[in-house]
């Protein structure tokens, strides 16, 4: 059982992002929370909560992420961090210093469509160090990709899978158009969970991942 933490801003503008007043800050509504209130929500609630879930918008991109990691783990409480994998430096620093205890790292999809479906310019040096420190440390982890027909096809999303060179566990994320960066998205369509499970089952038969997840309804 954890809480979550959203830090705001990203360097991605995914048109299907769920997240739109975290990632452009002029949307932003909600309140700003110090580290130290956190601390003590925490505290005040460690009868039932084992840790925290840091996310975003992209949370690498905080100069305050890994003070903040420390503060919680000195607590004695779990770190979950999810994260796009375009920071491995910072990501590097948090497997060294045992400040993440789960790791969650979003993979948008073939290297080849990767500034089309971020609309961003992507070092994608960068993503692949970060899916090497994280398949080659001792922090537990998940690759996962949310699909939606429009941007990922069934042969992209198996692509997907195929580059990470065997994963460990990968999550199939249904697409809701309920909130999205960009308006339009909201009129597409999601695959359904017949369709992500028989794709479950082709990543598993082939062996691109040892674990594949599905979820969405």
């Amino acid at each position: 059982m954890v809480s979550t933490v959203f830090f705001e801003g990203c360097n991605f503008r995914c048109p299907f992002c769920h997240n739109k007043t975290l990632v452009l800050p002029e949307h932003f509504t909600g309140d700003v929370i110090e580290h130290d209130e956190v601390i003590t929500h925490l505290k005040n609630n460690s009868k039932f909560l084992d840790g925290i879930c840091i996310t975003g918008g992209e949370p690498t991109l905080s100069k305050d992420l890994i003070e903040f990691a420390k503060k919680v783990k000195s607590e004695g409480f779990l770190v979950k961090l999810d994260t796009n994998g375009t920071n491995p430096k910072v990501l590097k620093q948090l497997i060294d210093d045992s400040l993440v205890d789960y790791i969650a790292m979003d993979i948008k999809g073939p290297y080849k469509n990767y500034n089309n479906i971020t609309q961003s310019t992507v070092e994608l040096d960068k993503v692949k160090e970060s899916i090497d420190l994280i398949k080659n440390s001792n922090v537990d982890h998940e690759f996962r990709t949310t699909v939606l027909p429009s941007m990922h096809s069934s042969s992209d999303i198996l692509e997907t899978v195929k580059q990470l060179g065997g994963c460990k566990r990968f999550s199939l994320q249904q697409f809701r158009p309920n909130e999205t960066l960009d308006e339009a998205y909201k009129k597409e369509s999601s695959y359904s969970r017949e369709e992500l499970d028989n794709l479950k089952k082709e990543i598993l038969m082939n062996k691109y991942a040892n674990e594949c997840i599905v979820r969405g309804n």
